[in-house]
């Protein structure tokens, strides 16, 4: 019979931990929470000193009574649960549901599942943290308040479903403010002026034109670009100075969270969530080639860039190894502290055990995870490496009198960290001729003149947007995923070619917020709070403390959102310039539940009301027909445009005796053998926009990429997909063969 019973989080890796620990241990898992504030009401004492309500939650008896019984045969118990807040506070809800037992508890950290670090842990073992305990619930209340209290506002302007949270919402305000800058955006033109030029040795570079009469050069439209262009053509060069000087660039430290979340999107193009779905996987466990089960990286939550001592070790020795003395340096790369207060119990990302090269176990993993754990291993091994050693070269060119350019280039010396990891940014190395000396005169072969226009701030990526999350202190890199997926599920937030758009429904949200809320989604305010959680973790404060505070902001701000619910829904109300065909009066936009909709001014006294952009009826109560969409395919009645839950579609006119719709957006036919659908873009159960067939179910189609009817010259498959990366720009790749041609040779053909 097990003496000890060991309670984790997850079942997958309560079998390797078993398996470490032998046949006198039961290891049983939680399967996440077990306990959680009731859904369907607050749950929260305002006047106890906010004591919570916790309930099992639904579907997690059978679990619970499964940890209670095997409590009971054990002689002692070992809560191992993750080792961060949540896992904290979910290893305290376990103790609070085996307490009349009176059996002695134990609290364990496994930060690496391999035998090594369960050992370590199980040696290791303390009490729980309640003051971590403390700052987590205090979050979840936090939270809660907020969802409970703030939601409500939004259902009585908007309508019922909508969501507030604390973070979601400064994350949703960032995503809005920059879409407007974006829109208020006006390009403006400018040219550049490059030429061409040849050295007495017929060695070639390009330099651009910096000053005219001694001052900046401003091209500011083509007449100026072209006079410029016409005058340089007919000067003298020359080397007037030539720099050099050696640069070296040290490599990037382990991965954090947050930076392993920003490179797997920018290197991969895997969503956050993905991320740490895959990375929870290589922590938890994979079983080997040689029937090994083990962890394959140190726990993925975490702010630090510590490194254990051992692993250290271990990487210099197979640098040393592999690359040879040239590549190690001489002691090893310790990496300092981001500011303010970081998860330093924890290491950086690292691999388990860095002698298990990405080569070794790939066999062992899906191409996913191999790619991520590749990522991980690299970015560990690089961290300990040498410098990579440029020389940089600035060439200044005087152009007779009146004219001054300049050449830049970079030529790599010695490759360092680079041979096992770099940035996209490090790949734009230049080269300039070397033998270069003052005074040398030079030959232009061309000068150029070429438009531009500023361009706008570039829409958020995932990539982008966790990085300002983890600039400003909102929320916490582990909630990061959770907090973009959310804002997308509930239709604030649409991603498309990897950017993230906010909805009109995001748009008329975060103006409500914002005005009536303005402090509570508030940069400033939200990176306080952590701050604050952050001194409950820390012993410096008290719940009941946080509590108090936030809760005598939230009243207040809640008494006054409350002032005049019916003007605010007026305020969102816009014009449609049209008719009511009933009464005569205005006809004005207002949302539903359904998205926006067109219905009386006249309301309730005209309770007439229809789909927005649907056409208006006639004298008979009929639809008018307001542009030709073409004829139905049922019955030939003709096609009107209508707007639904999920943006514009055609359907019949003949409706509700022809219910036949189609997709409003056809990208082209769909390209299966003998389908005679179209492809058109839609919409998962989670938010995430793909393109299918508008045969389905009787064609199968679908792509995650947007489809485009160019033939792959590689293979002939008859369509490719639109990709864009910040490397290659916008291109399309075959997804039979995966071959890559450029967007120019697609508007070719």
């Amino acid at each position: 019979m097990s003496q000890y019973l060991v309670i984790v989080e997850s079942p997958s890796k309560a079998g390797t931990i078993k398996k470490y620990l032998g046949e006198e241990y039961k290891v049983l898992s939680t399967v996440g929470h077990i306990r959680d504030l009731p859904r369907t009401q607050l749950g929260v004492d305002l006047k106890d000193n906010f004591k919570p309500l916790y309930v099992t939650i639904p579907g997690k008896k059978k679990n619970v009574d499964a940890l209670r019984e095997a409590a009971k045969q054990a002689a002692h118990i070992f809560v191992a649960t993750d080792p961060d807040r949540e896992g904290e506070a979910i290893g305290w809800h376990v103790t609070r549901i085996l307490k009349n037992l009176n059996k002695p508890i134990s609290r364990v950290m496994f930060f690496e599942i391999t035998k090594a670090g369960v050992l370590e842990g199980m040696r290791k073992a303390t009490e729980l943290d309640m003051n971590m305990v403390n700052a987590q619930q205090a979050r979840r209340i936090i939270d809660r308040l907020v969802g409970f209290k703030v939601s409500p506002f939004l259902w009585r302007v908007l309508y019922s479903g909508l969501s507030a949270g604390r973070v979601q919402s400064v994350a949703l305000r960032l995503i809005c403010e920059r879409q407007e800058e974006i829109d208020r955006f006006e390009p403006q033109e400018y040219w550049t002026i490059k030429a061409d030029v040849e050295t007495v040795k017929k060695k070639t570079f390009e330099a651009e034109l910096q000053k005219v009469d001694g001052k900046k050069a401003y091209i500011p439209n083509e007449a100026i670009a072209i006079e410029l262009r016409n005058s340089l053509k007919n000067e003298q060069y020359l080397v007037s100075k030539v720099t050099k000087k050696r640069v070296r660039r040290n490599p990037h430290a382990p991965f954090t969270t947050s930076t392993l979340q920003q490179a797997a999107f920018q290197k991969l193009g895997f969503t956050t969530k993905r991320t740490m779905t895959l990375a929870q996987q290589l922590y938890e466990g994979v079983t080997l080639a040689d029937g090994e089960a083990t962890g394959l990286i140190t726990y993925m939550r975490t702010d630090s860039t510590r490194v254990a001592d051992s692993a250290v070790e271990t990487a210099r020795a197979q640098i040393e190894s592999k690359y040879g003395s040239d590549y190690l340096p001489a002691t090893p790369r310790q990496f300092g502290k981001k500011s303010g207060k970081i998860q330093d119990a924890h290491e950086a990302i690292r691999p388990a055990n860095p002698d298990l090269s990405p080569d070794v176990i790939k066999a062992s993993l899906t191409a996913p995870q191999a790619k991520l754990y590749d990522l991980i291993w690299r970015r560990f091994v690089a961290s300990q490496m040498a410098v990579a050693v440029f020389d940089q070269s600035t060439v200044d060119v005087k152009a007779g009198t009146r004219f001054d350019l300049r050449a830049s280039g970079s030529d790599l010396v010695f490759d360092g960290y680079r041979v096992v990891y770099f940035e996209n940014v490090e790949e734009q190395d230049s080269h300039l001729p070397s033998d270069l000396e003052e005074n040398e005169k030079l030959q232009p072969l061309e000068v150029k003149a070429d438009q531009h226009f500023t361009k706008p701030p570039a829409p958020y990526t995932e990539s982008s947007l966790v990085k300002i999350l983890d600039k400003e202190g909102i929320g916490r890199p582990s909630t990061y995923a959770n907090i973009i997926s959310v804002v997308q599920a509930r239709n604030y937030v649409q991603s498309e070619k990897r950017k993230l758009y906010p909805t009109e429904l995001g748009k008329v949200t975060n103006k409500l917020l914002v005005e009536n809320f303005s402090e509570l989604v508030n940069k400033t305010f939200t990176r306080e709070m952590e701050l604050n959680l952050d001194k409950v973790e820390e012993g410096e404060s008290t719940y009941l403390e946080v509590m108090t505070e936030f809760w005598s902001h939230l009243e207040k701000w809640l008494e006054e959102s409350s002032k005049s619910y019916t003007e605010l829904k007026k305020s969102l109300q816009e014009d449609s310039g049209e008719a009511c065909d009933k009464c005569g009066k205005p006809m004005v936009i207002k949302w539903s539940k359904n998205g926006r909709f067109l219905a009386c001014s006249g309301f309730p006294t005209c309770k007439n009301a229809r789909p927005l952009d649907s056409p208006t009826k006639d004298e008979n109560g009929e639809d008018k027909v307001v542009e030709d969409h073409g004829k139905c395919e049922k019955c030939e009645s003709p096609l009107v445009l209508r707007d639904g839950r999920y943006g514009k579609f055609y359907a019949c006119s003949a409706y509700p005796k022809c219910k036949f719709t189609k997709p409003f957006t056809i990208l082209m036919p769909c390209p299966k053998p003998d389908c005679k659908g179209d492809i058109s873009p839609r919409r998962s159960k989670r938010g995430r926009t793909f393109y299918g067939c508008t045969k389905y179910p009787d064609c199968d189609f679908v792509s995650w990429d947007p489809p485009i009817t160019h033939k792959c010259p590689a293979c002939e498959n008859p369509y490719m997909v639109a990709k864009s990366t910040k490397k290659k720009g916008d291109y399309a790749l075959c997804p039979n063969c995966k071959h890559e041609v450029s967007v120019n040779e697609t508007e070719a053909s």
